[in-house]
C-alpha cells in the first residue's frame, strides 16, 4: 500500500498511456471498464481521512472508566476477569472505546480487554474496527486479518449493508487509531477470500477517493481469485487492464496470473505476446512465465515453440522447474519420441531436479505401447532404486508392455508383484491381461481373468469383450463369439468399429472368409460402417488366397466410398501381386504410389525385393534398394537380411559381408536363416576363417543353425582333434534339432 498524492489530469493521461495493457494487446482485451469514469476524473482530486470525534463521556462515565484503566493497569499480571467482576454490571459498549483511548500503547492490554469485552456482549463496529487499527500498527497483521474475519463469519448478515458500515467505520477510525495503510489491504483481502469480488471492487474505488491504492501483493490475490471462478476470468483481465490507469504498479507474479488465466481459456498467442511485452514494461519473465506457457504449447504438441522457449530461458540463465521438465517428457513421449524424452530424464537428474511418478509412469508407457519392453522395464526398476513407488497406472503400463510383447509370463509375475504391494488392478489393467491371453491363444485364462474382474466388482469394456471375441473367432469358436457379442449388447454396451474390425480378423484369419464377407455387408447396412481397417483386413484375406481381383474391385470399393487408404493398405496388395508372381504389377504399384504421393515404408520395398532376390535377379533387388533409399525410406531389419540372403545366394559374398556389418552397426540383428546363407557362401568359397567367426557369433547370439551347418563345424573339428568342442556341438545338433525336431511331431 502506497500513499498517492494529487496530480494534474494530463500526469493521468500519460500514465494510463504508458501503463494500459489493452493499447499494446489483441480485441480480446476490449472490456466495459471496471473502473467508473466518475472515479477515473475523481482521482485527480483526493479528500483527507475524516477526524476522529468519539462521543463524550460523562462526569459518572469518566470517573467509571479512570476507574476500569487504573484498575487494569495496576494490576495486569491478574486476570482480567477477576480485576473487572465489581465493573460488569457498570460495564457499557461506549466504556470499551474511552478505555481504548486511555490504553492505546499497551497492545497486550489493549487484546485482553477487547477478548474481555466480546465475552460479556457482541462488541461495537467502531470498537472492533479500532482494535483492527491497533493490531495493524502492532504489526500484528493475522490478528487484525482475525478479528475481521470474525466479524464477516456471523450468520445472516446485509452483505451490502454490512460492507458500507465496515468500510465507513474503518476509515473513520483509521487517521487517530493506527494511519497504517495495510488495514485496508487486510480488509480488502479478507473480502477476496470471502469471495466478495464486488464488495472488494467497491473498497478499491473507495480508498482511491482518499489518494491509497492498495499494494501490488493484494492485487494479486484479487486476479487469482477471480481466475479461480469461470465467471470471474473476465473481471480479473480487466483488473489487469485498468488498475496500471490509478497507481498499480504489476509485478511478475501479476503477470504470470494473467499469463496462466490466457492459456486456461485457450489464448496461447495472447499469452506469448505478454510474455514478450513483459520486459518493454520492467518486469522480468521468470521460470513460472515460461513454463506456463510451455504447458500450455506442449498440450498443443507444439515442438518448435517449446524448444524455442527453453532456448530462451537458458539464455537469460533460467533453468526450467520439475512442472517444465514434465510438460516436455510428456509431449515427446505423446509425438513418440521416447529416447529424446529419456535425454530430458536425464537432464533433469544433471540439474538437480528431481522426476516424479508422472515422468516415469508416463516413459514406461510410451516404450511399453512402442514394444520397447527392455526400456519400460529398465525405468521401472530405476523408479524403485529412486525410492519412488510406482502406482497402480504404472504397473499397468509395464503389463501392458508384457501382453504386447507376448510376455505372458512376465506379465503375470508383474500382476500378482502389483496385488501383493496392495495396488487395486483396475479395468484397463484386467483388459491388457486378457488381451495378451487371447493373442497367444490362452482362452481358458482369458476368461478365468474376466470372472475374476467382475467378482472385483469391475465392468468389463467394449475393449474386454473385443479382445475375447477376437481371440475365440482366431481359434475357431466364432458361434461363441457372437454368444459373447449378443450378451454384451443385453449389458447395454454399444458395439464399435474397433469390435467388428477383431471380428472379421478373427473369421479372415480362421479361413471363415465368407462370413467375414456377410458381417461387412450387415455394417455397411446396420453401422458402423466399415473402415480402411476393415477394407485391408478383407484385402489380405483375399491377397494371401490369391484372389488378387477381389482385393482389387475392393480397393475400388474404398476409393468409391471415400475412404482414403493407407500405406498398410498398399503394403498388403504388394504383399498379394508378389505372393502371386505379379512383379510387374508390383512394380506398377510401386511406381503408382510414387506418382500421387504416397510414400511407400520400409515393408512396400521388402515385399518386391524379396520376390526378386529369390529369383535370383540381385540386378534388379539392388536397383530397388536404392530407389528406396533416395526416397529417404530407411531400411529395416527385414531389408538387410532379404538383401543378405540374395547376395549369399548370388554368391556376391563381398556385398553380403558388407550389408551384415552395416546392418549390426546399425543395432539390427541378423536372422538364423541370414546367419546360415552367409555361413554356407563363406564356407564354398573356402573362406573358412570368415564362417567360423560368423559361427561362433551365431552361438553366442543363441541362434540355431542348419544341420548341414552342424555337420560341416563336427567334422572341421574332429579332423583338428578339437574333440571338446566336437562333443559340444553333438550336443547341441542332439537337443536344437533332434529334439526340437520331435516335440514339433509331437504337437
Amino acid at each position: 500500500m502506497k500513499r498517492r498524492f494529487p496530480f494534474s489530469i494530463r500526469c493521468f493521461r500519460i500514465i494510463s498511456h504508458h501503463s494500459c495493457f489493452v493499447s499494446d494487446c489483441s480485441p480480446f482485451f476490449f472490456f466495459g471498464r471496471y473502473l467508473s469514469q466518475g472515479v477515473l476524473a475523481s482521482f485527480s482530486y483526493t479528500r483527507p481521512f475524516p477526524d476522529y470525534s468519539p462521543k463524550k463521556p460523562t462526569i459518572k462515565d469518566a470517573e467509571i472508566v479512570h476507574h476500569i484503566t487504573t484498575t487494569i493497569k495496576l494490576r495486569r499480571s491478574e486476570p482480567l476477569r477477576r480485576v473487572l467482576k465489581p465493573y460488569e454490571s457498570k460495564f457499557r459498549s461506549d466504556h470499551l472505546i474511552w478505555i481504548l483511548m486511555n490504553i492505546r500503547n499497551d497492545y497486550k492490554l489493549v487484546l485482553d480487554l477487547f477478548d474481555w469485552a466480546c465475552l460479556r456482549r457482541d462488541p461495537t463496529l467502531e470498537a472492533r474496527c479500532i482494535v483492527v487499527q491497533i493490531a495493524t500498527a502492532s504489526k500484528d497483521l493475522k490478528m487484525a486479518h482475525g478479528l475481521i474475519c470474525d466479524f464477516w463469519a456471523k450468520s445472516n448478515l446485509n452483505v451490502s449493508l454490512s460492507f458500507t458500515h465496515f468500510a465507513e467505520r474503518l476509515i473513520y477510525t483509521y487517521k487517530d487509531w493506527g494511519s497504517d495503510p495495510h488495514v485496508f489491504d487486510i480488509f480488502f483481502q479478507v473480502l477476496v477470500e470471502a469471495g466478495m469480488f464486488d464488495e472488494a471492487g467497491h473498497l478499491f474505488n473507495k480508498l482511491l477517493n482518499y489518494g491509497l491504492v492498495l499494494s501490488v501483493d493484494s492485487c494479486n490475490l484479487f486476479l487469482t481469485r477471480l481466475s479461480s471462478n469461470p465467471d470471474g476470468i473476465k473481471m480479473a483481465v480487466e483488473v489487469f487492464n485498468e488498475y496500471p490507469e490509478v497507481g498499480v504498479s504489476w509485478n511478475t507474479a501479476s503477470y504470470n496470473i494473467i499469463i496462466n488465466i490466457l492459456c486456461q481459456i485457450g489464448k496461447i498467442k495472447e499469452a506469448h505476446h505478454l510474455l514478450v511485452q513483459m520486459e518493454f514494461r520492467g518486469c522480468m519473465p521468470d521460470v513460472v512465465s515460461y513454463s506456463t506457457i510451455i504447458g500450455r504449447y506442449c498440450s498443443a504438441s507444439d515442438l518448435q515453440k517449446v524448444l524455442k522457449l527453453i532456448e530462451e530461458m537458458k539464455i537469460k540463465g533460467l533453468k526450467p522447474n520439475p512442472y517444465t521438465y514434465n510438460s516436455i517428457v510428456l509431449l515427446l513421449c505423446k509425438t513418440g519420441k521416447l529416447s529424446e524424452a529419456e535425454m530430458v530424464l536425464r537432464e533433469m537428474t544433471i540439474q538437480g531436479v528431481i522426476a516424479d511418478n508422472v515422468v516415469y509412469t508416463t516413459l514406461i508407457d510410451g516404450f511399453s505401447k512402442l514394444g520397447n519392453v527392455p526400456a519400460a522395464c529398465r525405468l521401472f526398476d530405476e523408479m524403485r532404486m529412486r525410492k519412488i513407488d510406482p502406482d497402480f497406472i504404472a504397473y499397468t503400463a509395464l503389463i501392458h508392455g508384457f501382453c504386447l510383447a507376448g510376455k505372458m509370463m512376465e506379465a503375470d509375475k508383474l500382476f500378482h508383484d502389483m496385488i501383493s504391494r496392495r495396488l487395486q488392478p483396475d479395468e484397463v489393467t484386467y483388459t491388457s491381461l486378457i488381451d495378451g491371453y487371447c493373442k497367444t491363444g490362452e482362452m481358458k485364462k482369458a476368461f478365468s481373468l474376466h470372472n475374476e474382474m467382475i467378482q472385483m466388482g469391475l465392468t468389463p469394456n467394449v475393449v474386454t469383450y473385443t479382445a475375447l471375441a477376437d481371440g475365440l473367432c482366431k481359434q475357431g469358436e466364432v458361434d461363441t463369439a457372437n454368444e459373447l457379442l449378443q450378451e454384451m449388447c443385453r449389458k447395454g454396451l454399444q458395439l464399435n468399429i474397433c469390435t467388428f474390425n477383431s471380428i472379421i480378423n478373427g473369421l479372415c484369419k480362421s479361413g471363415n472368409i465368407a462370413d467375414a464377407e456377410k458381417m461387412m455387408e450387415e455394417m455397411k447396412v446396420a453401422g458402423p460402417h466399415p473402415d480402411v481397417f476393415t477394407y485391408t483386413t478383407l484385402m489380405d484375406a483375399y491377397c494371401k488366397m490369391g484372389k488378387m481381383s477381389k482385393a482389387h474391385s475392393l480397393l475400388q470399393e474404398m476409393l468409391d466410398g471415400g475412404l482414403q487408404p493407407t500405406v498398410v493398405t498398399f503394403n498388403v496388395l504388394m504383399n498379394g501381386f508378389c505372393m502371386s508372381g505379379m512383379l510387374e504389377d508390383g512394380d506398377k504399384l510401386l511406381k503408382w504410389m510414387l506418382e500421387k504421393g504416397i510414400m511407400p515404408n520400409a515393408t512396400t520395398y521388402n515385399s518386391l525385393m524379396k520376390q526378386y532376390a529369390i529369383r535370383n535377379n540381385m540386378r534388379t533387388t539392388t536397383e530397388i534398394y536404392r530407389g528406396m533409399c533416395a526416397q529417404g525410406v530407411k531400411p529395416d531389419d527385414n531389408t538387410y537380411n532379404i538383401l543378405i540372403k540374395g547376395h549369399c545366394k548370388a554368391r556376391n559374398m563381398k556385398e553380403a559381408w558388407f550389408l551384415s556389418r552395416e546392418m549390426v552397426a546399425k543395432g539390427f540383428c541378423l536372422t538364423a536363416s541370414s546367419y546360415n546363407a552367409l555361413i554356407k557362401g563363406f564356407y564354398k568359397r573356402k573362406k573358412m576363417v570368415e564362417a567360423r567367426e560368423l559361427f561362433e557369433e551365431m552361438r553366442r547370439q543363441g541362434l540355431v543353425a542348419d544341420r548341414e551347418i552342424y555337420d560341416i563345424f563336427v567334422d572341421m573339428n574332429y579332423k583338428e582333434g578339437n574333440m571338446e568342442i566336437t562333443l559340444e556341438l553333438c550336443d547341441e545338433v542332439i537337443e536344437n534339432c533332434l529334439v526340437d525336431r520331435a516335440k514339433k511331431k509331437d504337437m
